[in-house]
């Protein structure tokens, strides 16, 4: 993890029960005598992401309706702070900057945003092309006066589109996120779900970070959207000083690549990050 990341090491599950009471309904004995929850059980899990933001990130309320993704905060935090590297090394770190950002399909749970404007003050603009999440989204900023000011949620009418009817015109973007659909169906959702309950070792067959159908599958899989990402970057390359996504599948950098200097993108980072077991990395390009 990241050296700035807060979640290094095991969780204070007793300072976690101090913020969130209804956590300790959750806490379970593993067979080795350490206190824990039960990761394959979405109550606890949603549990354990609220007592995160409450304590860590002063969040008093968060909340996602039943069946939206239920995002691990360890994963999501390191990536703001790998970008908050980029940023910095990009920038005239002696003057203080206002930091924009743009979290496209942030869903119901607004996590990055959340994230970004409570560690490092950024600001941020934030799309979803799903209206129960923006509604949501919105619900969460407007039930914690730290937010306010700091986040503002877009509905995006074209699902074809990524940045444009979001992004308008003189408005600048240091910095953009991107958490894609990573399956290409809803078959492949529970083929790999179901693995990795096995590979677990859990009773549960149910998936315990949840999501609705767009936000974990799209036609075309991670693939094709992250390069929808990179061809439409293209059209905005003079209003945002970093792009970015997150890519699950090592396989799918390659197409990627190809895309980026296809557009004439300059400059590209990968970044490699790792949580528990699970390898993903961030794509950070620049025109």
């Amino acid at each position: 993890m990241h050296p700035k990341n807060k979640h290094k090491g095991a969780y204070d599950l007793i300072a976690l029960q101090k913020a969130i009471p209804e956590l300790g309904t959750q806490i379970i004995q593993s067979p080795d005598g350490r206190k824990t929850i039960d990761f394959s059980n979405p109550v606890s899990v949603k549990l354990l992401n609220k007592a995160l933001l409450k304590k860590d990130y002063h969040i008093d309320f968060w909340d996602i309706p039943e069946g939206y993704l239920c995002p691990p905060i360890p994963g999501r935090v390191d990536y703001i702070h790998h970008m908050a590297d980029v940023v910095n090394e990009s920038l005239n770190t002696k003057n203080k900057h206002i930091i924009n950002c743009l979290d496209i399909g942030t869903g119901a749970n607004c996590i990055y945003p959340i994230l970004g404007s409570q560690e490092y003050g950024w600001k941020f603009v934030a799309s979803d092309i799903d209206k129960k999440a923006v509604k949501n989204a919105r619900e969460i900023i407007s039930k914690n006066d730290l937010l306010k000011g700091k986040i503002e949620i877009r509905y995006q009418e074209n699902s074809r589109d990524i940045f444009r009817g979001i992004i308008q015109e003189e408005e600048y973007y240091h910095l953009t996120f991107c958490n894609p659909p990573f399956y290409e169906s809803a078959k492949e959702v529970e083929l790999e779900s179901s693995k990795k309950v096995t590979n677990l070792g859990l009773k549960s067959k149910g998936r315990n970070f949840a999501g609705r159908n767009h936000e974990l599958w799209r036609s075309g899989g991670e693939k094709k959207f992250i390069n929808d990402i990179a061809f439409q970057s293209k059209f905005f390359k003079d209003q945002v000083l970093w792009f970015s996504t997150l890519v699950s599948k090592k396989e799918n950098l390659k197409d990627l690549y190809k895309t980026l200097k296809k557009v004439g993108v300059k400059d590209i980072k990968t970044i490699n990050m790792l949580l528990g077991n699970k390898v993903s990395r961030v794509v950070t390009w620049r025109y």
